[in-house]
């Protein structure tokens, strides 16, 4: 078959949908009212979906989040995505007989890892969560990136690697996270050896960023 090129026209390829914004702005809402948990929930709940986490312990560098979120949970210091498994090459295995536990894991992860830290208390942290299931869970990045860039969740945006897995085994040349040079801790971290950021250059960006908090 012989195709004859045409023309570039931008927007013959631009996409625009009112209504998948509304969408994504409904879902952000019903994210925001839903009930607030310790970390991890005591539920081992099944699910994928998104989540965020609050801070407000007596941290020095957080103590602006500790203000913030002194009466109501809004400024999430982090926020995150549990996926299906096999969802990245389109080939989920989960079913009613079978379901995800994703959601619930990656919350008891990161319990796991801010437990290992003693400068951080998993006392002080709480957590929500929306969870998305069959076709909604096409939803699950959509709906994370809207709440990264709506509330610029530290451990997002300035403080990278809280999210991180261990490396494994002969990959360790690589540097700690700034996540893990200012709460060290994480056994698989300390493997590290490559050149991190300064811990005073970090804490400075971290006291940047928290002073541009509304």
């Amino acid at each position: 078959m012989n195709i004859h090129p045409q023309p570039f026209d931008r927007t013959q390829h631009l996409y625009k949908n009112e209504a998948f914004a509304e969408l994504v702005k409904d879902a952000v809402r019903f994210f925001n009212g839903t009930p607030v948990h310790v970390l991890p929930p005591p539920e081992a709940f099944a699910g994928t979906g998104v989540y965020a986490l609050y801070y407000t312990g007596a941290h020095p560098l957080y103590g602006r989040y500790a203000a913030l979120n002194r009466l109501a949970y809004q400024y999430p210091i982090y926020v995150g995505k549990a996926v299906p498994g096999g969802w990245r090459q389109a080939r989920v295995s989960e079913d009613a007989l079978n379901p995800s536990r994703a959601l619930a894991n990656r919350l008891r992860e990161h319990s796991r890892s801010i437990a290992q830290c003693p400068d951080l208390s998993l006392a002080d942290f709480r957590c929500r969560f929306v969870i998305f299931e069959a076709e909604a869970s096409d939803m699950i990045g959509t709906v994370e990136a809207a709440l990264i860039k709506l509330n610029r969740p530290l451990w997002n945006s300035t403080v990278d690697g809280f999210g991180n897995h261990d490396p494994g085994s002969g990959r360790y040349e690589q540097a700690k996270s700034d996540w893990d040079v200012l709460h060290p801790g994480r056994h698989w971290a300390e493997k590290c050896n490559g050149v991190a950021h300064a811990a005073g250059d970090i804490a400075e960006r971290v006291r940047q960023h928290l002073a541009g908090l509304d």
